[in-house]
């Protein structure tokens, strides 16, 4: 049996859980159903009911809340690694969209398989709850970022969480990492303007801390950079498995 080792969800659950051979199994059973999406095209509608889960194994998604004038919220970006519409499937209708951002490559996960999953193995269980608070942590740290810090710090801040999030799953460094999001994405999800977006990512180039071009972040001084932040990555709980 090929156990996963490096695939992107099971790196970060071991982040969390120290797995065993039986649950990373499982985490291969549940990575079976393999479909791809072209960027562009929502896969999850706000509203579908009866939809699977997915686990994002390759490019990037939004995950976004469509208004009644037809304007969007982006709450958040998924990257490898990541559930796409755990929540929808245990309350039985989504309450927002899904749209991937490149073309992508993305488990399916059946509510079947994964109440399963969750019986035969509640240590998994448990991880996956994790992640899910995890995510939720995250969740309030934008709501913090959009009403409370300004436009500068609410940048650099939410690119150092990229970065520690990428890091987490082997995609991402000290150095930087890719990113395929554009000015409008971080607008979209930041409550800006994208002109304030621009003027503030050339306001950080100049500064000698970071750049975003050309579909890369690099970070010149990373540690400047998470001091104008106050970067605290203690909600993202990297500290090591809980579990042994």
């Amino acid at each position: 049996m090929n156990i996963p080792v490096n695939l992107p969800l099971t790196r970060k659950l071991s982040t969390f859980v120290a797995l065993s051979k039986a649950e990373l199994a499982l985490l291969d059973h549940l990575h079976q159903r393999n479909r791809f999406f072209s960027a562009g095209r929502d896969m999850v509608h706000q509203g579908q009911s009866g939809q699977a889960a997915y686990v994002l194994m390759s490019g990037w998604v939004c995950s976004y809340k469509l208004q009644p004038d037809g304007t969007r919220q982006i709450v958040d970006f998924q990257i490898p690694g990541d559930f796409l519409g755990l929540r929808s499937v245990l309350l039985r209708t989504s309450d927002h969209s899904f749209e991937p951002i490149v073309d992508i490559e993305a488990a399916e996960v059946l509510t079947e398989d994964l109440l399963e999953a969750f019986a035969q193995t509640p240590r998994l269980a448990t991880a996956i709850l994790w992640a899910a608070s995890r995510d939720e942590a995250m969740v309030v740290e934008h709501l913090v970022g959009i009403g409370r810090r300004d436009a500068v710090v609410r940048i650099a801040h939410f690119l150092l969480e990229l970065g520690s999030r990428l890091a987490l799953v082997g995609l991402g460094d000290t150095k930087g990492y890719d990113c395929p999001l554009t000015q409008y994405h971080l607008a979209d999800a930041l409550g800006l303007s994208a002109v304030h977006v621009n003027r503030v990512l050339r306001q950080l180039r100049e500064a000698g801390l970071v750049t975003f071009r050309e579909g890369h972040v690099r970070f010149h001084d990373l540690d400047r950079l998470v001091k104008l932040a106050d970067f605290d990555p203690a909600y993202l709980d990297h500290a090591g498995p809980l579990l042994k």
